[in-house]
């Protein structure tokens, strides 16, 4: 009798018990402006702030975000050091957030999803929790997994314990970083891109970020979150791949068409009743909504 009870629990049991969600171009559309205002005030940032050619920037900034998984990991990766918390406010200090607007029609969504809410973004934590509030979201959520929560110190060179990230076009090696910004002790990662047979490896970057998969999985293990039993929500193609790689249930936001390592995809994170309606059916408590501000995801040790 109790084998055919566990059978039964098991199969009323829901697929997940995790929503696991992006921020940024995911529960907000790329129209309000602030993804072309962030990279607008990266470029300047790079220009004021580090000292590199203007004419530069758009190449660099490709190699370093298609590399790297952002430009900041990869401005450390090259030799450039800088205080973390003074880029991202140069970065995100002056960006339109009067344009993310309340959402209650998400936000309804949200609070009568049944399951662990987290947010999972690359941004600080002070971006993240503005823009939860612009949008309304701030209670929706159990916490958040942001730059903070995966780069609590700031480290000027890869660990030799830390896994392996893995960069576009070619395999890793360490390479030794400074802390200082002279031009003679930068990697020039242009000139070594125009190489036919490039003769050097591509150094690595002391900070931890999506799309990396030890990133992926570094949150998930301070969050305690099963990938198996979790949906995760972006809107970058590279992380839902990277996402699905480390086991994780993906959905592709910002457009209706799959693809590879995409479950699902939606137009807008607003299509979600439509595209998952079994995220309703399950039988649980509704309207799991958490009080005050969320909480930034920290590590414990023992």
């Amino acid at each position: 009798m109790e084998f055919h009870e566990d059978r039964y629990m098991q199969a009323q049991r829901p697929k997940y018990d995790c929503l696991l969600f992006d921020l940024d171009d995911t529960l907000y559309p790329l129209s309000t402006g602030v993804a072309t205002a962030c990279r607008i005030n990266i470029e300047d940032y790079m220009v004021e702030k580090l000292g590199i050619e203007r004419s530069i920037i758009p190449e660099l900034g490709n190699l370093l975000y298609k590399n790297y998984g952002t430009t900041m990991a990869g401005l450390r990766a090259i030799g450039y050091d800088f205080d973390y918390d003074e880029y991202h406010s140069f970065v995100h200090g002056r960006l339109p957030y009067e344009n993310v607007k309340p959402d209650p029609v998400l936000r309804s969504l949200l609070l009568n999803l049944p399951y662990r809410k987290i947010i999972f973004t690359n941004a600080d934590k002070v971006h993240a929790a503005k823009a939860l509030s612009r949008l309304g979201l701030e209670d929706c959520f159990e916490g958040i997994l942001c730059f903070e929560t995966l780069n609590p110190i700031h480290k000027s060179t890869v660990s030799d314990d830390e896994d392996d990230i893995e960069f576009v076009g070619l395999s890793t090696a360490q390479v030794p970083l400074t802390t200082t910004t002279s031009s003679s002790e930068i990697f020039d990662i242009i000139a070594h891109f125009a190489q036919a047979n490039p003769s050097t490896k591509l150094p690595k970057t002391p900070i931890v970020c999506k799309p990396s998969e030890a990133a992926i999985e570094k949150a998930l293990k301070i969050a305690n979150i099963n990938p198996q039993r979790t949906l995760f929500f972006e809107d970058s193609v590279r992380n839902i791949q990277a996402g699905k790689r480390v086991g994780l249930h993906t959905v592709l936001v910002g457009t209706s068409q799959r693809v590879k390592g995409a479950d699902f995809a939606l137009e807008s994170i607003h299509n979600l009743r439509e595209a998952l309606p079994e995220l309703w059916e399950a039988d649980r408590k509704s309207e799991v909504g958490y009080p005050g501000k969320v909480a930034v995801e920290t590590s414990v040790t023992a």
